[in-house]
């Protein structure tokens, strides 16, 4: 016999109340993942008559993960309708892009999901190198790969500890950012820079991995998988965190298609949908890994799915250190790749060459292109249109956290104002990347 769980706190559009509002009434999932409604009890005590009130969560508030406003109708403390508003950030990335060759446009994407700064690095060069028509070297693929996976540990470990302190645990917040920092210190090591890194160039890599760089990976590798099995233990059977989280804001896999989710948003609910699978790039087919995928599309299963990304992601960076080939990290093109500095130093052409890709930049045939990755948070896109000169006509980006925060105002409808903070930690939003 399956075994049922008793959810309390979601909501059931079975029936209204005499004043015509949702009932809240007990909900039943067993083992197959289907929710079904349960009677409702007899309500003890007379309605009491008495108006919606509005009240305002953000844009200060720091359980919204950044300036965002969320304006909330309540009938007493459950949410009757939600109403996001966002720009409280905007900073016109996609503007500024349009006044600026291709490289110098990567730090701006440093600062839109700053919490994945190599992977926006990355997401960028791979479509300018389509645009451009060139294919990066073998050693340049796998460093960043490398980099990808240690961004996306980086994200999914800002979300478990930043989600358990908005929901009262405070102990894995310290565990999670511990780790985080050692990750750091490896992108320092790398390239100089931890928050905003850079790490890409438009047919290479900033920097290659220094000497004795890949010991400090393989030693994080070794240590990392303990700090996930102590958080494990602490959270994910822990009976205030699953209170807390199961049943909470259920996107249905038809929901989260109609709303375009992505990421763990979607694979959440079932959906399996990850560009690394579907839509490979930087050789990821090759690579052995598994894509988590959730039964209920709640706030708990949300958290199941990246606790397991981030064990897939060691084993996607274990597999890519033992690969990592010796050779150049940059193509040779003198269209893209500066002179070495010596030469540029002591030869005349060298100079004039390192003079002109600098001041004129690089110049990509007519034409467009949009290029999807997998980043943290789900599908981050990006689309070029050039017209022949060194800075794009229009470039325009495709933010996972824009998408997936769309849905809040459905899953939050219903539930209590305090759930509220616990839907919206789930969705894992960034605002520098919805207000670009």
């Amino acid at each position: 016999m399956a075994t049922k769980r008793t959810i309390d706190v979601a909501l059931s559009t079975t029936g209204l109340d005499r004043e015509g509002r949702p009932q809240r009434v007990p909900l039943v999932a067993d083992g197959s993942g289907q929710v079904t409604a349960m009677a409702a009890p007899p309500s003890l005590e007379p309605e009491l008559e008495g108006e919606h009130m509005l009240i305002n969560l953000g844009p200060q508030h720091p359980a919204t993960h950044g300036v965002l406003r969320l304006v909330l109708e309540l009938d007493g403390e459950t949410v009757v309708r939600c109403i996001p508003h966002v720009g409280y950030l905007h900073c016109g990335f996609e503007k500024i892009g349009e006044y600026r060759q291709y490289n110098q446009i990567i730090p701006w994407t440093d600062r839109e999901d700053y919490l994945n700064s190599p992977g926006n690095n990355i997401a960028f060069a791979l479509g300018a190198e389509r645009l451009f028509g060139v294919e990066i070297t073998e050693r340049c693929t796998v460093l960043r790969v490398i980099a990808l996976e240690l961004s996306r540990i980086i994200s999914h470990l800002v979300w478990v500890g930043t989600t358990c302190i908005d929901i009262g645990a405070f102990t894995p917040f310290l565990w999670a950012f511990q780790e985080r920092e050692n990750i750091y210190n490896l992108l320092e090591g790398w390239v100089g820079a931890r928050l905003t890194t850079s790490i890409s160039r438009v047919g290479g890599m900033a920097a290659d991995i220094p000497d004795g760089w890949l010991d400090g990976l393989r030693g994080f590798l070794k240590t990392f998988p303990k700090t996930l099995v102590e958080v494990d233990k602490m959270i994910t059977r822990n009976g205030i965190w699953v209170g807390r989280t199961i049943g909470l804001g259920i996107m249905t896999p038809q929901d989260a298609i109609n709303y375009g989710l992505s990421g763990a948003m979607a694979r959440a609910s079932g959906v399996a949908w990850d560009m690394r699978k579907d839509f490979p790039y930087l050789d990821y087919e090759t690579y052995d890994f598994d894509v988590p995928i959730g039964v209920n599309g709640d706030v708990y299963d949300r958290f199941l799915v990246r606790m397991e990304e981030l064990r897939q992601s060691v084993r996607i960076l274990e597999q890519a250190v033992e690969r990592l080939p010796d050779g150049p990290v940059n193509v040779n093109d003198p269209r893209l790749i500066l002179p070495p500095k010596s030469k540029a130093t002591s030869e005349m052409e060298s100079m004039i060459h390192h003079f002109k890709l600098v001041m004129e930049g690089p110049r990509p045939p007519v034409g467009e292109v949009y290029v999807p990755v997998e980043s943290p948070k789900g599908e981050k896109g990006y689309y070029f249109v050039s017209d022949g000169t060194a800075k794009p006509v229009r470039w325009r980006i495709r933010p996972p956290s824009f998408v997936n925060l769309s849905a809040i105002p459905k899953m939050v409808e219903g539930h209590l104002l305090s759930d509220v903070i616990a839907i919206n930690a789930s969705i894992d939003i960034v605002m520098g990347e919805i207000d670009r």
